[in-house]
């Protein structure tokens, strides 16, 4: 398979898991965001795994699509890389616990994924929180310091998008106040 038709089948395939849903805080298709996230990762350097990755990274948290059924479709490595970027896991192993101990335990998680995984978690922040600082004040509060931290452990990622993940939490920051 060439790789845009790689890319293509991906975009395809997250279109039809996320179908129907919506961004929270724009009137758009959610896919609009893999889509974004996609596109800042094809911005440096990646692999076409890497894109489909950022294409699917959402759908095991937010669709019935399985673990399986990507790696069906697109082999082991996206798969692997979909599961490192999935948070629901932390939920399913720690329901109990509440929303700052889960994000402190994702986060620790989050700094032992690949780099390939941190590059594409760098990208889906940077396109997250400018929309949440600007649309949801209120639970920019919380979020943006969770990013923050967040951002830390991603070192290894791609350092043009560690840079500019910093620096919309920066501005996300000033926003606030």
């Amino acid at each position: 398979m060439e790789i845009e038709e790689k890319e293509q089948k991906a975009l395809e395939f997250a279109t039809a898991a996320h179908g129907s849903q919506m961004r929270k805080y724009k009137p758009e298709p959610y896919i609009e965001h893999p889509k974004r996230v996609a596109a800042i990762v094809k911005s440096v350097p990646h692999t076409t795994e890497m894109v489909c990755a950022a294409l699917l990274h959402d759908v095991l948290e937010d669709t019935p699509i399985t673990g399986p059924e990507i790696e069906k479709e697109f082999g082991k490595e996206v798969l692997k890389l979909v599961q490192e970027l999935t948070d629901e896991f932390i939920k399913q192993k720690y329901p109990r616990l509440n929303r700052k101990v889960r994000k402190e335990r994702e986060t620790e998680r989050l700094s032992k994924i690949s780099d390939k995984a941190k590059t594409i978690k760098l990208a889906d922040i940077i396109d997250n929180t400018p929309d949440i600082s600007l649309n949801d004040p209120g639970f920019a509060r919380r979020y943006i310091p969770e990013m923050e931290a967040l951002v830390k452990v991603l070192r290894g990622g791609n350092h043009q998008l560690y840079e500019r993940a910093q620096s919309e939490v920066k501005a996300a920051y000033k926003r606030l106040h």
